[in-house]
């Protein structure tokens, strides 16, 4: 089964860090990239920065930044083929982020059509 793992950032994680600690998450990161089965994706800009698209009555409606009020921006995603949800768990708590003051959201991928 595939898993999305939505990787949410606090604001904490714009905090400075010392150059080491940001070697160790660095290698951390490189860890969990190895892991057999994942699929990395990109890491997304700001909140801010985004654009929301609708179409209401055959018009394309945009508002600037993201549509609802969050405390936890998605700062990026991955993809993880595994054989049950256990191992989606056990992956993203070795996730950096999720204990820098953000967190990991999994969710199982559905086909709808």
């Amino acid at each position: 089964m595939q898993y999305v793992l939505l990787i949410y950032h606090g604001t904490s994680l714009s905090t400075p860090r010392p150059e080491e600690e940001q070697k160790r998450i660095y290698a951390e990161w490189g860890e969990v990239n190895k892991t057999p089965g994942l699929t990395g994706g990109l890491p997304m800009g700001l909140p801010e920065n985004a654009t929301t698209v609708r179409v209401e009555d055959g018009r394309t409606l945009t508002t600037d930044g993201p549509f609802v009020e969050i405390k936890e921006a998605v700062g990026g995603y991955a993809v993880l083929e595994a054989d049950d949800l256990d191992a989606a768990i056990e992956l993203a708590a070795r996730i950096p982020t999720a204990r820098l003051g953000g967190a990991v959201e999994i969710r199982p991928s559905e086909k709808y059509w």
